[in-house]
């Protein structure tokens, strides 16, 4: 090896060197950067003069299957974590067993002072007593129906603004996914603009789970576990009305709910042949159009037994056909036509309350006695406890076909509700776990601080001998040159 061939052996490891430094200064500087990838210097031998080092290029360290591992669990979190939040809010509306405003120990409560009542039915206390448990019970139900309408109206707006969002991040991947060969093709380093990319493509998997798969020219096209194409070339649009507060009687089925579509066309949200399947978004359409759907069918259940109870014929003799029971649909007779939302309108009659104008003998005498009567029969106030006791078929019930009594039907509600939140939060616990630990090991084919920390020394130690090899070749020209 002659002087030169030296001199430019060292100059070449130098560069290398230099440029090697960067990188491992990157890497550490972006260890904790969202969408960071790795960074490492690929150097060949130098063709031209078959000696020294060439720098090829920096090389971007991405592992596409553990990611798409990773984007799963991160998707099915999503998921996991607003079905169990609902299904929460849920029990806390019926409430636990612990529970005094629990609707099943509210139903107790109503049921002990109609007992308490019948063992002194002469006392105006008692029977005021048995009239404000009793409103406490319709009004108990009344905020259970309301809280899962405000879940469900919650639902339905978090949906508009999630599809704003998805709309939004797959323009900006759209827009990146053109950038991209541009930097490239003019010689700039791309590693950035694909870090913003795959957080983007995180961002869009959290709603809707994505497939990426790559094309030409560094791009990539997005498709949905159901089939839907998200992004090929041209980013879709996802269109959606937000209603904003719902009611119980309206449906997608029936029109007054808005559906979600792409391009103009009806997006499949449920069954089988859901082209959404996970994440966020589904979630949402979800707890909208199924799980606050059932949430009020089964207080609409509990309403309507109660208020039918009442309504047995014979139960009051005082009352006429068409009169309303002790429990109303909106002050009038249960409406078998128009059962959905019947748990935000049940209440107590009016005509016993002595809170709003009524009066509590009633209870005794019975609800359409003219005058009080014997302050001393219990009988009428013992036929209502009984009919709470009865057991009876529940028409259309979601608890199981057998004849049950008022209180079965409660704890029912209340141990479905329970069950439910149970479930999901296991459910959640695992999707978290999962989550956590596909995190951790993407994160170890990430930045290793401890292992960059030392390519740094063997850099700096690389860099050391090579300028001690051109300090050397200029200590021997000199010499030379002396001679």
């Amino acid at each position: 090896m002659n002087l030169s061939t030296a001199f430019n052996n060292a100059v070449s490891g130098l560069t290398a060197s230099s440029r090697g430094t960067s990188v491992v200064s990157d890497n550490i500087a972006n260890a904790l950067t969202p969408g960071y990838s790795r960074r490492s210097l690929e150097l060949t031998t130098n063709a031209i003069s078959g000696t020294g080092v060439r720098t090829l290029g920096v090389v971007r360290n991405h592992d596409p299957v553990l990611t798409a591992n990773r984007r799963e669990t991160d998707a099915n979190l999503a998921y996991q974590t607003a079905v169990s939040n609902f299904h929460t809010s849920v029990e806390g509306l019926v409430g636990t067993v612990d529970d005094p405003t629990s609707l099943a120990n509210r139903l107790a409560a109503f049921d002990s002072s109609l007992i308490t009542a019948a063992s002194l039915p002469d006392s105006s206390e008692r029977l005021d007593q048995v009239a404000r448990t009793g409103r406490d019970l319709a009004n108990s139900i009344n905020e259970a129906s309301e809280g899962v309408r405000q879940l469900r109206s919650d639902a339905d707006r978090t949906i508009g603004r999630l599809v704003d969002s998805l709309n939004q991040t797959l323009k900006d991947i759209e827009q990146l996914n053109a950038k991209i060969p541009q930097v490239k093709h003019s010689g700039g380093d791309i590693g950035a603009l694909l870090d913003q990319r795959q957080v983007l493509v995180d961002q869009v998997n959290a709603l809707v789970p994505v497939n990426a798969v790559p094309r030409a020219n560094d791009q990539i096209s997005l498709y949905s576990d159901g089939g839907l194409i998200l992004l090929d070339g041209t980013a879709a649009e996802f269109s959606f009305t937000t209603t904003g507060d719902t009611k119980p009687h309206i449906t997608v089925g029936n029109g007054l709910l808005s559906g979600l579509e792409m391009n103009g066309n009806p997006v499949r949200t449920s069954g089988d042949n859901s082209q959404i399947r996970g994440g966020a978004l589904m979630a949402q359409l979800e707890i909208r159009d199924e799980l606050a759907v059932e949430a009020q069918a089964n207080l609409d259940s509990v309403a309507r037994d109660l208020i039918e109870r009442f309504e047995t014929p014979g139960l009051d003799p005082t009352a006429l056909p068409t009169d309303p029971g002790l429990f109303t649909d909106a002050g009038t007779r249960f409406d078998v036509t128009a059962p959905e939302g019947l748990a935000s309108r049940i209440s107590l009659n009016t005509i016993v309350d002595p809170d709003n104008g009524g009066d509590s003998w009633r209870l005794r005498d019975g609800l359409g006695a003219v005058t009080p009567g014997d302050p001393g029969d219990a009988t009428q106030l013992q036929a209502f406890g009984a009919v709470l006791s009865n057991t009876r078929p529940i028409a259309e019930s979601p608890f199981g076909t057998g004849d049950m009594r008022a209180s079965d039907l409660t704890e029912a509600l209340m141990s479905r509700t329970g069950s439910d939140a149970h479930t999901a939060s296991q459910r959640l616990a695992f999707a978290n776990s999962a989550q956590l630990e596909m995190a951790r090991i993407e994160a170890e084919q990430g930045v290793d601080t401890e292992q960059e920390l030392q390519n740094l020394i063997e850099i700096e130690q690389a860099y050391a001998a090579n300028a001690r090899v051109i300090s050397v070749v200029d200590e021997l020209m000199e010499t030379l040159l002396r001679l």
